[in-house]
């Protein structure tokens, strides 16, 4: 049982932790806008040049929002190059830098979040971003007194965010002060009740037994049997549930299964409909799952109610999807009876800043007392726009029965007074576990679904020199979950309880330590695995040495500080409870079984299923390559559309990468590859793929940009091209990945970093639905590490080898 001391040093630690990667990631974003060349800045994703002002109106929350997009005066182009901005960012406005004229620096009424000073900037939020436009929201309170007076021609910069880090030191203040009452002060207001879900959680007591539901009936009556054991699971579960979902296994169609049992009035007569909040550690994994909501198909007349969901923050879909944008706050806030009137307001606020910016009147701008008279009136109309919004929304979130938002919109002002009765937490093993704690704290109940064995957050601080004994994540860590859940299938509770757990001491391993040799491992445990199982289902473990199991799972439970951040929630509750806290999802309808072997067998310990409708699908199975397949030889087809995984080795040929950019700062690509990979585009296209159906993959910023020079004039946007972290969660027919990296020195650089090199490959190849190439040098990654060497042996074993020239490609 965890004491206040024990939960003060882990709270401490985490403090500690957040601020050093807050204070990392403003340092390097100070130090890349001060040091790099706006070209460069461009190459890292981290600007966009030469934008003009379209437009500038209100939004929720009486924001300013200010539309940018590239003129055709200056671009030849108007879609935006690939870049890293997302709805949520925090970015500045300011003056275009071009790079043959160094930005004057300006001292500005107060200092730049980055620390670097511009005249006639704004800063703000990014709103809204599509492939020729950009919003950026600003906030009232910063641009309602003074003119809004930007640039002509600018450009947008990306800061570091201090609003997440702000939101996370709050919830771990709020945190100490349930766990821990003497910390409290006379002025401290609000709800510091220390439930039980917040108990299990911090290891001050253990989870409550399972609560059986009797006669369950599916909505989704095509749900697999592991599919039924989580979402039964998560029902019976009073405190917290995970779900662990590798990729392709239906994660989001069984938490669609859990929200409508949860919301369905047909549960029983003492069984009431339940409000739940669903996050996500990103946009995309909570507009998917809002998707999926949209698209259930509605109850018979007089059954019961349909389902209500509303989307706060900043939909990173909105403007692709119809039905995400209905369902947002911001559109059901501006069709409520209630919003009329704040309405009107809304129009004379624009009014008024149309005459000011010189669209009204002549186009005559005001000046002098007149236009500060009208911008006090503009401050004035926004504050009653707030009110009477304020009124709109909380009537608009108080009737949906189902909210979503990412875990930092959780904190937001919109759900400040709201409660649910269950927190849904998608993505859970790529988000930090301050910012679970932001929507943890608003309801009684926590489901969490993820998988650990992919990419984990990321993070730019780690203190390998910190010798601390405390708790880290290590790649052995991070299997063991995948391993032991596979004793959970076709088990009872009971025996599940009693397996023997792996004593916690080897936690302490330093997190920069060689761990690759444990994460390849799943075959071996595999056997072992294989052993116990035989032995528990030849009957139950005789009493002593039952004792002995327990009092080993006794020991895992305590509340141990986290060396690193990386650590997430989901993981920490396995290490403290052991594979009984979760269920493993084991059957996948996405790759061909050749691509999932790999991952299932280093990962899964080989329990990673492909179901029969996958297991052998090709691209020449589909109906778009029909004509294709008619009229080629057999062996052509094999060559281009049969062939499952194809790895084009550049070993020997000397297509050397490189350095794309000033010193350690620049990013790598590598000509020679991106040419194999447009050849091997071509073929694909040729053979009737359609560039939607292709996706190119690489680890390399500048890669991303070089491929996306030479193949979005050809194929357009619906080719995607990007880095592998961004592909996470996504799945193509075609899945292309140049590895970038060959040199004579054999150095592989940030690819060879232990726990995110481990998961990259992974993450990258299971995107892929019917065929996967590869495109490397591997004389060159195979040293990388013990994991990427085994990845290069098992395509040199496993993939159709071919010799990289492209001329003959």
């Amino acid at each position: 049982m965890a004491s206040e001391a024990d939960i003060k040093v882990f709270i401490d630690r985490h403090r500690d932790l957040l601020t050093k990667e807050r204070n990392a990631e403003i340092e390097r974003s100070a130090l890349l806008l001060t040091n790099c060349g706006p070209k460069l800045l461009e190459q890292k994703g981290l600007a966009l040049g030469s934008l003009g002002v379209v437009g500038i109106n209100i939004g929720l929350g009486g924001k300013t929002l200010v539309e940018l997009e590239r003129p055709a005066a200056f671009h030849s182009s108007q879609i935006f190059p690939p870049h890293n901005f997302r709805p949520g960012d925090l970015a500045r406005i300011e003056e275009n830098v071009s790079s043959n004229a160094p930005k004057k620096s300006v001292k500005s009424k107060k200092p730049a979040s980055a620390g670097v000073e511009s005249s006639r900037a704004a800063e703000g939020v990014v709103y809204k971003v599509s492939d020729t436009r950009i919003v950026i929201a600003m906030d009232p309170s910063e641009s309602s007194s003074d003119d809004l007076d930007l640039p002509e021609r600018c450009r947008v910069l990306k800061l570091a965010n201090s609003v997440t880090y702000d939101r996370m030191d709050k919830a771990l203040d709020h945190l100490k002060k349930i766990a821990i009452p003497s910390l409290r002060q006379s002025s401290d207001k609000g709800d510091y009740e220390l439930t039980p879900l917040t108990r299990v959680l911090l290891g001050i007591s253990p989870p409550s037994a399972k609560m059986p539901i009797a006669n369950l009936e599916f909505f989704d009556r095509y749900l697999n049997s592991s599919q039924q054991q989580a979402v039964r699971f998560a029902l019976e579960s009073p405190e917290v549930a995970c779900i662990h979902g590798p990729p392709g296994t239906g994660k989001t169609h069984t938490l669609i299964e859990i929200i409508r049992q949860l919301t369905s009035s047909e549960r029983g007569a003492n069984e009431k409909q339940k409000r739940i909040l669903v996050c996500g550690a990103s946009n995309l994994s909570v507009d998917n799952i809002l998707e999926r909501l949209l698209a259930i198909p509605p109850p018979e007349k007089g059954k019961r109610a349909p389902l209500t969901a509303t989307r706060i923050g900043h939909p990173a879909r909105v403007m692709a999807n119809q039905g995400v944008l209905e369902a947002t706050l911001e559109v059901k806030a501006s069709k409520s009876d209630q919003a009329a009137l704040a309405k009107d307001v809304k129009s004379e606020i624009e009014a008024t800043l149309d005459v000011l910016a010189g669209k009204g009147k002549g186009s005559r701008k005001p000046k002098g007392s007149e236009r500060k008279k009208m911008w006090e009136e503009v401050k004035a109309l926004r504050k009653e726009y707030r009110q009477r919004e304020g009124g709109v929304v909380k009537t608009v979130l108080g009737e949906s029965q189902i909210v979503l938002a990412t875990c930092h919109s959780a904190g937001g002002r919109q759900l400040r007074d709201h409660k649910f009765d269950v927190v849904i937490i998608d993505e859970a093993t790529q988000a930090l576990e301050a910012v679970c704690w932001i929507p943890i704290f608003k309801a009684k109940k926590l489901i969490l679904a993820g998988d650990p064995m992919q990419l984990p957050p990321t993070i730019l601080f780690n203190d390998k020199h910190d010798k601390k004994p405390v708790v880290t994540v290590t790649s052995k860590k991070r299997v063991e979950p995948s391993v032991s859940t596979v004793n959970e299938q076709n088990r009872s509770q009971e025996s599940a309880a009693s397996k023997p757990q792996p004593e916690e001491d080897d936690d302490t391993s330093p997190s920069d330590g060689d761990s690759d040799t444990n994460s390849v491992k799943g075959d071996e445990v595999m056997e072992q695995d294989t052993a116990i199982e035989v032995s528990t289902e030849a009957g139950s473990q005789p009493r002593e040495e039952r004792k002995k199991s327990l009092k080993k799972a006794k020991k895992r439970f305590g509340l141990r500080p986290p060396r690193t951040l990386e650590t997430t929630l989901f993981d920490r509750l396995e290490r403290m409870y052991g594979p009984d806290i979760k269920r493993l999802l084991n059957i996948q309808y996405r790759m061909h079984l050749q691509i999932c072997q790999f991952p299932s067998k280093t990962l899964y310990a080989s329990k990673l299923l492909s179901h029969q409708s996958v297991r052998s699908h090709l691209l020449k199975d589909l109906p778009n390559t029909s004509a294709f397949t008619s009229s080629e030889d057999e062996d052509s087809i094999k060559e281009i559309l049969g062939t499952p995984v194809v790895f084009f080795d550049t070993a020997g040929c000397e297509y050397f990468e490189r350095l794309d950019g000033d010193g350690d700062e620049g990013s790598r690509c590598n000509e020679n590859e991106a040419a194999v990979v447009t050849k091997w585009v071509e073929k694909l296209v040729g053979a009737g793929l359609l560039p939607s159906q292709i996706a190119l993959i690489t680890p390399y910023q500048a890669q991303v940009t070089l491929l996306a020079s030479l193949l979005r004039p050809v194929y357009g946007l619906e080719l995607e091209i990007g880095t592998v972290d961004g592909m996470q969660g996504r799945e193509k027919d075609a899945v292309i990945i140049s590895l970038v990296r060959s040199n004579d020195k054999r150095e592989v650089g940030f690819l060879k970093e232990k726990r995110r090199m481990n998961a990259r490959p992974t993450v990258a190849m299971t995107r892929a639905k019917r065929h996967l190439c590869v495109v490397g040098d591997s004389s060159t990654v195979t040293h990388g590490s013990p994991y990427l060497k085994k990845w290069l042996a098992w395509l040199d074993a496993n993939a159709d080898v071919r010799f990289a020239e492209f001329d003959s490609i």
